[in-house]
Order: C-alpha cells, then sequence, then structure tokens
C-alpha cells in the first residue's frame, strides 16, 4: 500500500508515525461509525455497524431497504463515515483520535461477491447475522477514496489507499 500524507494544524506529529498502522488499528477496533449520506444538499447522518478489509481498501455494512439511509445511498452514492476512540471524558480530548473514511457506496447483490462481503460484516457481528442475511436488507460496500485522520484534537493527516495491488 502506498501512503500518502498531509498534515496540518498546530502541535507536533502523532506519537506513532506509521499513518497506516494508526488508522487501522482505529478502524479495526471500533464497531461503529457513523455514516454520513446527502439528500436534497442536506446532510444526513446514522450509525451503522460496519467492518473493514484488512487493507482498508473497502467497508461493509447493512440496512433495511425501507430506510431513509437505502434511499439516500441509492440516490447518491458519495459518503463519509466517521469513526473515534473517545471514551467520553472531557479532560482525555487530546488523546482522542478519529478518522474521516471517503469513499462510493454500492449495493452488493446477492451472489458470490455477496457471501464474501456478507462473511466479512458477520465475522466483525455475529449478533447481527439474521439481520444481514434477511431479504429485507441490503448489503452495502463502501470503496474507500481516502482517510483522514486526526489526532491532538487538530492535528490532521490524509491517506489513499493503493488500488494497484
Amino acid at each position: 500500500m502506498n501512503a500518502t500524507t498531509a498534515t496540518s494544524g498546530t502541535g507536533g506529529e502523532c506519537e506513532e508515525t506509521d499513518l497506516v498502522k494508526r488508522i487501522g488499528r482505529l478502524i479495526h477496533g471500533q464497531p461503529y461509525g457513523v455514516l454520513c449520506a446527502q439528500s436534497d444538499s442536506q446532510p444526513y447522518g446514522s450509525l451503522v455497524a460496519l467492518a473493514a478489509t484488512d487493507d482498508l481498501s473497502a467497508l461493509v455494512f447493512s440496512t433495511p431497504i425501507t430506510t431513509r439511509k437505502y434511499r439516500l445511498l441509492s440516490a447518491c452514492d458519495h459518503v463519509a463515515v466517521v469513526m473515534d476512540s473517545r471514551s467520553g471524558a472531557a479532560d482525555e480530548l487530546m488523546q482522542v483520535e478519529a478518522v474521516t473514511v471517503t469513499g462510493r457506496s454500492h449495493v452488493v447483490p446477492r451472489g458470490p461477491d455477496f457471501e464474501r462481503w456478507v462473511g466479512l460484516l458477520i465475522g466483525r457481528h455475529p449478533h447481527l447475522a439474521a439481520f444481514v442475511l434477511a431479504e429485507s436488507s441490503a448489503l452495502f460496500r463502501v470503496e474507500v477514496v481516502r482517510y483522514f485522520h486526526v489526532c491532538h484534537f487538530q492535528e490532521v493527516r490524509q491517506w489513499i489507499p493503493d488500488r494497484t495491488s
């Protein structure tokens, strides 16, 4: 994987310099994220249970087909997913890390590809198997375009996964 980084903000670099490892630890360590979609130029956020590929090039989640979330994703494939490490303690603000994932979402139709992606999601969230496999649910894959990693409240770095491998 190729990592390209750009920093902004004040303060020194995050303690660990390997940005990809930091992003991976956060993405694989947090079971839920906030999915951000849009409709009529208005943002919409919703909590989703998700899983990521080992190489961080894609995310997967499920939603019922009768939801606003499904309708918005069907109308516009541009999404963002926000995940963070906050514990709720105000005095820990400078230790909180966050990642914003931007990408394109696509429904995964039932078939061999579906089995791969559903296996990834259910492997991470076995308690959601009935929900994910229900005929009334759709499985979405997000092809990651880039990651924005924030630490120390305002230090931002970017990583774009390499798609040539």
